[in-house]
């Protein structure tokens, strides 16, 4: 007989970014409901730690964007990714979950799946934007793909990848109605104050080309709205460091909040926002604020990927809708005097921020589906269609 510390099976989990940690930490919750003793083990943040996983490296060694930081890092990288191979081995591992950062997690599932190891991959690669052929490989790598989004699970669908969409936890997490009053309040903000909430990025990559692009957007807008007010929630100490040295070195004197954190919240309390295209982008949606969305990145980088981009938008709001009901712009469009004039206009115009919020609540409803248990409820199916099929001897009873 097993002795009761065994786990009942031991999951070898990966998030590489702070929205995968949060992601992570709630899989993690809702698969103790399926096996209360599993193990987890892998690399995750601070979230996924408090959850119970036993995170193997930090998880901002993971945190990289574009190309040439990738390539500045990459001895790193593939030094992470094969003690980690090696320490899940160890481990003995039943089944491995990546949780998104595709690039570093997909070789790992194939690595696995080649082991005879069960592998799940939780937040879709944007295969169904660019670079379409990977999905050959998801396929072939991947037992389960779980998808945040319905449009991604049907693009799986007509390639025959294993696919369920579970929702979008965040949905979930967010209430349908914020007392957005209440939440201005919080920030010290009056309620006939203008407040806009600005998302310069999370990563170190994102915020070397928003955090100068938003600042100016800021000083136009406080030009043509004087009695505006600005809140940044940034995401870590580093990145508030360097956005306060981008402030410096523009020498501008804006009426502006700096918060550790708390984007959500922050976003919550504001009337309007401007956010750099991600994940940031379908919070806002569902805190139900009005926005503008830019991207930019290195022009080199641009220049080699672009070409390959399929999809007809980036921010999250306009891909679940297939529709451009938030204003988005990218790379060479995304100029401070064409985000200054766009969010002076929305702030003048409360019939298309009406109509903007209907967007957002519907679109709410739709992801809402308690995304954490529908992916432990798959993942624990496919582990319990392998454990009864012959020849398998599972941990997990």
């Amino acid at each position: 007989m097993a002795e009761s510390s065994k786990p009942e099976i031991t999951i070898g989990i990966v998030a590489g970014e702070m929205s995968g940690d949060q992601l992570g930490a709630g899989l993690i919750r809702a698969l103790r409901r399926h096996w209360p003793n599993a193990r987890f083990i892998g690399i995750g943040g601070p979230a996924m730690i408090e959850a119970g996983c036993q995170s193997l490296f930090g998880i901002d060694r993971l945190s990289v964007m574009g190309l040439f930081a990738v390539l500045g890092r990459l001895r790193e990288l593939l030094q992470i990714r094969k003690t980690l191979k090696q320490q899940l081995l160890q481990a003995e591992v039943d089944l491995f979950i990546g949780i998104d950062s595709p690039d570093f997690n997909l070789p790992l599932a194939g690595y696995f799946k080649r082991q005879g190891i069960k592998t799940v991959h939780y937040v879709s690669p944007t295969v169904w934007a660019w670079r379409q052929k990977r999905v050959f490989k998801i396929r072939r790598d991947v037992d389960l793909m779980l998808t945040l989004l319905p449009f991604e699970a049907d693009f799986y669908q007509r390639f025959e990848v294993p696919v369920r969409f579970v929702g979008h936890p965040f949905a979930s997490d967010i209430e349908r109605h914020i007392d957005h009053e209440r939440a201005k309040r919080y920030w010290g903000f009056a309620p006939a104050e203008q407040v806009v909430a600005v998302l310069p990025g999370s990563r170190g990559g994102e915020l070397k080309y928003m955090g100068p692009l938003f600042l100016e957007t800021m000083r136009l807008l406080a030009v043509m709205c004087p009695q505006v007010k600005f809140i940044v929630p940034l995401a870590s100490a580093q990145r508030r460091q360097q956005f306060e040295q981008q402030l410096q070195q523009q020498d501008y004197d804006l009426p502006l909040q700096l918060v550790d954190g708390h984007a959500r919240e922050v976003m919550a309390g504001a009337d309007f926002v401007l956010a750099t295209s991600g994940t940031v982008t379908l919070e806002a949606m569902l805190v139900n604020r009005p926005m503008v969305v830019a991207f930019r990145w290195g022009a080199i980088t641009h220049a080699i990927f672009s070409p390959l981009v399929k999809n007809k938008y980036i921010a999250l709001p306009n891909l679940l809708a297939d529709a451009e009901i938030v204003p988005e712009f990218l790379q060479e469009r995304a100029q401070p005097d064409v985000l200054a004039k766009t969010l002076f206009e929305l702030m003048q115009d409360p019939e298309r921020c009406k109509t903007m919020q209907a967007h957002f609540d519907e679109l709410h409803e739709q992801l809402n589906l308690n995304a954490s248990n529908q992916a432990a409820e798959a993942i624990a199916a496919l582990w319990m269609a392998d454990a009864s099929s012959p020849g398998s001897q599972p941990h997990a009873g």
